[in-house]
This record gives C-alpha cells, structure tokens and sequence, in this order.
C-alpha cells in the first residue's frame, strides 16, 4: 500500500501547486487516472484529494475551467464504491455542489449535476439531503429548462430521491408535474426515460399525483395516451415497464378504471409479457411484482391474468433457473442470476397471492401447478425474509379455498411450517401467518386438531396482547375459530389461557373489531348446555359483568346484538340460566331491548325471553311468573301485533309457552 500510495502522491501534491495553471493540468491528469480505476480512486481519497477538490470547486477565485474539471473528478470517484460515497459525504460535498449550482455557467452546473446524479443514485446517500433547503427544489425545478443535461440529472436525482408520501408531496407542490411532463416527448431518448421513472414514483401509491395526471396533456396529448404509446412492443423493455408501472399506479388510485382498455388491453398484456423467461432476471421480477399489485384488489383483472399467455404455468419457471438458457453464454450475468434467485421466487408467491385471491377455480389452478405446495412449503422456511412474507402470502391467498384446505393443505400439513414461522417472526409476518392460521382453523379444516396439538392455544392468546391491532384481531379472531363446535377441553383449555384478566381487557378495547371478534369467541365458547354449564360455573360472574359492562356502554348495534345473543345462550343453559333469573338489572335490560327501535335487537332480547321461559325445563314456572311480574307479556302482547313478521311470530311462540 506504501508503494501505491506514494505514487499517487505526486497527483495530489500538484493540487497544491502556486500556479493555476499547473493545478488544472493536475486535476486534468487525475481524471485521466481515475477513470475506471478503482485502486486509484481508493489511494486519492486516502491521500486527502477530496477536501482539496472541494476546496479549489468553492474558491471565487478558480477558474469556471477548473472547478468544472474539479466537479469532473469529484463525480468520477463517486461512480467507485459505496465507501468512495461515504468518504465524500463526510467531506460535505453535497452542500459544496448545489452551491456550484447558483453559479452562471452551463458546463459547471452540468458538472455539479452530474455528481450529484451519481451520489444520490448510491444507497449509501441519504435522500433528505436533497430536501433539507427548501430552496434547493425549487432552483432544480428553475434549471430544467437549461439543456437536456440538466433535464436528465436532475429527473434522475427526483426519482431516486422520491422515497414516501412527504418526498412525493413536497416535489408535487414544487410543480414537478408541470415542469417535467413535456420531457416525456423530448428528443433524448434518456431525458424521455428519466421524466417517465419519476412519474413513476410519483405517482405510487398516491391519489393526489395520479388523479393530477390523467388531465395534464403535452402537444395536445393527455399523459395516459402517451404512457400507452410508451408501452408498446417496438419500445425499449425498460421504457414499457416504466410506463406500465405509471398506468397501474394510476388505476390503483382510483384516476383510471381498472375496466379501462387501456388497462385491460394494455397495461396488463405489458407487465405479463415481461414475465416470460426470456426477459433478464430484473424485468420479470418488476414484471410480476407491478402486475400483483395491478390485480390485487380486482377480481376480474384476476381473471383475465390468469388466462393471458398461460401465466399461471409461466410463473412455474421463477422456481426453476433465474435466467434463461440463451443468457447464460454471459457468466458474470449467470452469477449475478443465481444470487438473485430468491427475488424471482418472491415476486412469483406475490402474483400467485394476487390471482387466487377471490377465484375458487384459479386457486385450484395455481394449487395444481407443478409441486406448487411443496414450494410454497419451502418458502415459509427460506432465509430471506422477504421471500417468507411472500410465501405466506400466497398460503393465506390460498387458505380461502374451503376445498383446498380439506385436500391439499391437509395432504401437505401445512400447519407445520406454518406454526413455525408464527414463532418470534417479525409483525408483518405474523400478521398474514395469524390470518392464514384463522383460515387453517375453521370447523371444516382437518388440520384442526394438530394445530392444538402443538400448543396454538397459548401462541394465540399471546398475540392477542399485541400492541399491534391486526396481531390482536388475528389472535382472537383464530380463537373464535377454535373455539367453535369444539369440545369442552379445549373451551376451558382457552379460557385458561386468556384469563379473565385478558378477556375484560379485551372486551374494553378501543376497536370494534377485536370487541366483535371476543364476543363471537364468549359465543363460540357458551355454546351446547353441559358446556353453558360448566363454563358458567367457573366463570360466570366474570362473563355476566362482562355483558351488564358492553349493554351499558356506547356501543353500535351489531356489537349490543352480539352481546343479547350471548345472554340468550346463557339462558339455554340448565344452571347457567339462574344467574340471569338472579340478575334483576340484566332482566331489565333485557325488557329494556325488547322495546327498543331496533328490530335486531328486539329479536335477541326476545330469544333470551323463549329460552329463560320454555316450557319442559325445570322452574319454568316460576321463571314465567317473574318475568310476567315485571310486565314482559304485555310486551309480548305489543310485539305479537308487530308489522315485522320475525317479531311478531317470536312473540307468538313465547306467549304459547305461558298457555301451555
């Protein structure tokens, strides 16, 4: 190192030479001994070139010749590596260059650009750099009228520092889509390209832009028609992919219509073209990727995908070889294939989580292709996390499929990886594993019973005292699943593992859903008398101080008529029914819902009413001389006359109960 070192000295000791001219012939000479050369770029900065560099570029008194020159330099270490990067942002080059940008010189604010181009570009360069002088935006935007230069450079530093809603916003209201959409038509093919990549992520996932989009026209031409032409077969691949992304944002937000021919005959035929195993490695991922998100929440994009080029079959070959046989006369290109290898089978799991999200006969399709399952098995336990969450996706896709998880899921023992990666995954995947295992959970699935075997019970009630509220709804909601038909081991099995502690915690939870979801699980539980009974005998003043907390409480009617409903239960119980009869404040807000103007909740108060007083059971008697103590058949007299035929003919049939 000594050696190398000491002969790049000689450059960087003539930067500091008296006379100018010699410091240009210097730093014209380094240029020249850099270019592609990395060791030398590594020994430069080492040496201490660069606050010198920066130094002469910010000095009045350089020439325009030689900070451009410097500007040069500075722009040729940053295409090293990412620790070239580094060295220069710890230099403060950033600052430094969009100074140079004020400067009147075309070439010199050229040279700036183009370095700065190639710092953000790299991932080591944060992208709020650019963002932190509000001013810097708008002189970008004021230079894009400059040369076609200034138009790549700074499109290009746009889309790569465009990261999230605040980035898209601030550029959205600094003009960026009037400034950039008659690049689109420009004659350089790469300002072209560069305008249309930061359409791109401008417009994903954003309402806003997109919805500005469809109505801003260039020559007379609305954008939506050019990104159509820009689609077309005879473009670059690059250029089609691009545009399609642009056009699927579009319809995602809601500016397009997903029937629109433009998606229908265009956008999509595009993005599933480009999942052919012809295409590099990098296009049939992006290809994939774009159209699951394209079709994701359509079923009838669903169904056209799955029958365009036989993309289903297609999708196959992701699991195969990362790059087609004629590529791989090119062995750089053939490793570099191999090392992404896993990218190809997560964009696959993520398109097939996309087609079979709503269709039975496509699920069936996917679920036939070849080892389909035994991949999907393997994804689950694969080290990169990305292709795990992918995989489970495509599972939980599939796990709607009442046929599937009878056949396949069963002949597969899905649950098996399943449970495993539900342990200490991160959130995002336990999210879509929870939800799959609500699914694996159903009465009709066979992999019931294993499931419980292998201790689901105590990783569910783990997860329903997740911070996070999908974890929360997913616990309880697979519970609820659990818990219904089952037999009374695993009802006691649960409550054991939730505790009253939890459930009242759970039943006061500030999201509907997760209310909605534990009052189903009480029901699934309160369910079949022995059951009622014995429930009720360990945990019944904790349940009907749990139920008196909810009918009290500001709650909307679905979550009151799930609550009467499990009052109702209780009353079908033999015992479980007196700590109704006993509760003189529950019997009141039963009389009370009877009245009530909703004929929902009419009808489960009524139900509580039919069982507390049917005939053939012990103390009925009794219990009907209380109720009729406190006035409930004269309701029921009222409610027999009711224009709602539910009502009327619950009314009917609880009043025979006191002729008999």
């Amino acid at each position: 190192l000594q050696e190398v070192t000491a002969s790049s000295r000689h450059y960087v000791d003539r930067l500091f030479d008296l006379d100018p001219q010699k410091v240009l012939q210097g730093v014209i000479d380094m240029k020249n001994a850099v270019i592609g050369n990395n060791k030398q770029k590594a020994n430069l900065i080492v040496l201490g070139a660069v606050p010198r560099l920066l130094y002469l570029l910010q000095q009045e008194t350089s020439s325009t010749e030689l900070r451009t020159e410097c500007a040069v330099v500075l722009g040729s270490l940053a295409m090293g590596t990412e620790n070239n990067v580094k060295s220069l942002l710890d230099c403060h080059i950033i600052p430094a260059l969009l100074q140079g940008l004020l400067s009147p010189d075309l070439k010199f604010i050229e040279a700036c650009l183009r370095c700065l181009r190639t710092i953000f570009i790299s991932p080591v360069t944060p992208e709020d750099l650019l963002y932190t002088d509000a001013t810097v935006i708008s002189h970008l935007m004021a230079l894009l009228s400059r040369s076609r230069y200034t138009q790549e450079y700074i499109c290009q530093i746009f889309s790569h520092c465009c990261k999230g809603p605040d980035h898209q916003t601030i550029l959205f209201n600094h003009g960026a889509v009037q400034n950039i959409a008659h690049l689109l038509v420009s004659t350089s093919y790469k300002v072209r390209m560069q305008a249309l990549k930061c359409f791109s992520v401008l417009a994903f996932e954003n309402p806003q832009v997109s919805m500005t989009l469809v109505n801003v026209s260039v020559d007379g031409e609305l954008l939506p028609q050019i990104f159509v032409k820009m689609l077309q077969r005879d473009k670059p691949i690059e250029m089609q992919l691009t545009s399609a992304k642009c056009l699927t944002s579009m319809c995602r937000a809601g500016a397009i219509r997903t029937d629109d021919s433009c998606i229908v005959l265009k956008t999509l035929p595009c993005l599933v073209r480009m999942c052919s195993k012809d295409r590099l490695l990098e296009e049939r991922v992006e290809g994939a990727e774009t159209l699951a998100y394209l079709i994701e929440t359509d079923v009838e994009l669903q169904r056209i995908a799955s029958i365009t080029d036989h993309l289903i079959v297609m999708l196959a070959d992701y699991f195969k070889y990362p790059s087609s046989v004629s590529a791989i006369t090119d062995i750089k290109r053939l490793d570099h294939d191999l090392k992404h290898a896993h990218e190809l089978r997560q964009a696959a799991f993520k398109l097939y989580a996309s087609l079979g999200a709503n269709d039975e006969d496509i699920r069936k399709k996917i679920i036939e292709t070849e080892n389909m399952m035994d991949r999907i098995v393997n994804g689950l336990s694969e080290s990169s996390i990305k292709v795990r969450l992918a995989a489970v996706r495509c599972l939980h896709s599939l796990s709607r499929s009442v046929q599937q998880l009878r056949t396949s899921f069963q002949d597969h023992a899905v649950w098996k990886p399943l449970m495993k990666v539900l342990q200490n995954a991160p959130n995002e995947i336990l999210v879509v594993a929870s939800s799959t295992l609500c699914n694996l959970l159903l009465e009709f699935s066979p992999s019931k019973e294993p499931i419980l075997e292998s201790g689901a019970i105590e990783l569910l009630c783990s997860l329903t005292q997740s911070e996070n509220l999908a974890l929360r709804v997913n616990g309880i909601w697979a519970l609820m699943n659990m818990a219904f038909q089952a037999e009374q081991k695993i009802k006691s099995d649960i409550l054991r593992g939730l505790s009253t502690e939890q459930l009242f915690q759970l039943l006061s939870d500030s999201d509907v859903n997760v209310l909605m979801k534990t009052l189903g699980l009480l029901r699934n539980l309160l369910s079949t008398r022995p059951h009622i009974d014995h429930i009720m005998s360990t945990h019944g003043k904790q349940i009907m101080q749990a139920v008196t907390l909810i009918l009290e409480g500001e709650h909307n009617i679905e979550v009151k008529e799930q609550t009467l409903c499990i009052l109702a239960n209780i009353a079908d119980g033999t015992t479980a029914k007196e700590l109704i009869m006993t509760n003189d404040d529950i019997l009141q807000k039963i009389k009370y819902y009877m009245s009530h103007s909703n004929a929902k909740l009419q009808l489960a108060a009524m139900f509580c009413i039919s069982n507390l007083i049917w005939n053939e059971e012990e103390g009925s008697q009794e219990r009907q001389d209380k109720l009729r103590d406190m006035g409930i058949v004269d309701i029921l007299h009222k409610l027999s006359q009711s224009s709602d035929p539910n009502l009327c003919d619950k009314a009917k049939t609880a009043l025979q109960q006191y002729l008999a």
